[in-house]
């Protein structure tokens, strides 16, 4: 299948096609002894997982886990469609998203309220999980991958206050969620996703700095794919949220209202993207993943709360 790409150690990356685009949300497979999936994309994405997984030869008794990095739609709104397809898979995710994904009304709810009809196109709707097959994370954990090999979670907020970071014990990779912010590989660009309500720049610095200190071998984003150049991205990482919230900060202090100050922040930004100056799909992709509305929308809630 032309949507999935072998990434060595057992991990296969998987397009996803949210809203029937390529390149925009990946869910990767571990094979080995105890198959996970890490991220489900949205739930219109679910047969196209499904798919994937049986083009790999997991079949439907042949899932043990699947873990999630946070509940956010792109990442796990198929949980409960997937949970459906593999009976015997445990759903794991942080204790803050757990009750969201076996009662997922009032995340749809907000979500709607946020997205409103493009909800339908952009996600679909999540379904509920079985509460008895979820399993949920402290600040730490891990998921037994068969022989001897883990996946270990570490709790890593800032982005949403219900994320986690997942190293591969096999292979050193990283699954950043967002947390690292949104990566296009066509261009290299490396773009902050700040969304409201639960942006927090200390927080979102910390789990940066605490995803160096894990060591990683490779950085795997979910949007998207894999990144060698775990120092020098970690970095630019950390730099790239700290321009945002420079820039919003000087809106917000001049009173701009949410319009102008995304119009200012996108201008001020521009020149560091090359996909902004790539074609209009290029474009339009990257926007799509982390968008300036969205991002400055995220950083003016926290100024509001850190110095009403």
């Amino acid at each position: 299948m032309d949507n999935i790409t072998a990434l060595g150690g057992e991990v296969y990356e998987i397009d996803t096609r949210m809203a029937g685009y390529s390149g925009i949300t990946a869910g990767y497979l571990i094979l080995g002894d105890r198959p996970c999936l890490v991220e489900t994309g949205t739930a219109t994405s679910a047969p196209v997982v499904r798919d994937a997984l049986a083009s790999l030869g997991v079949g439907p008794g042949d899932l043990a886990t699947i873990v999630v990095t946070h509940i956010h739609l792109d990442h796990a709104g198929g949980v409960g469609d997937l949970a459906g397809f593999y009976p015997g898979a445990e759903i794991v995710v942080h204790e803050k998203g757990a009750r969201h994904l076996a009662d997922p009304s009032r995340l749809m709810t907000s979500a709607r309220m946020v997205w409103g009809d493009k909800l339908d196109v952009l996600f679909g709707e999540m379904a509920p999980t079985e509460a008895a097959r979820i399993r949920a994370l402290g600040d730490t954990g891990s998921v037994d991958l068969g022989n001897g090999r883990t996946l270990s979670s570490h709790y890593s907020p800032g982005h949403a206050k219900h994320h986690v970071g997942l190293i591969d014990s096999g292979t050193g990779d990283l699954y950043v969620g967002d947390a690292a912010g949104v990566y296009l590989p066509q261009t290299g660009d490396l773009r902050p996703a700040t969304p409201p309500p639960d942006f927090d720049l200390r927080t979102a610095l910390d789990s940066i700095a605490l995803f160096e200190a894990l060591g990683p071998q490779r950085l795997l984003f979910s949007h998207y794919g894999p990144v060698d150049d775990v120092q020098e991205t970690l970095e630019r990482s950390a730099e790239e949220l700290r321009v945002w919230v420079d820039l919003t900060r000087q809106a917000h202090s001049a009173g701009m209202d949410l319009d102008h100050a995304v119009a200012m922040v996108r201008e001020r930004t521009r020149e560091r993207y090359a996909a902004l100056r790539a074609d209009d799909a290029t474009a339009e992709q990257f926007e799509l993943l982390s968008g300036a509305p969205s991002n400055v929308a995220g950083i003016i809630h926290w100024l509001d709360r850190a110095q009403p």
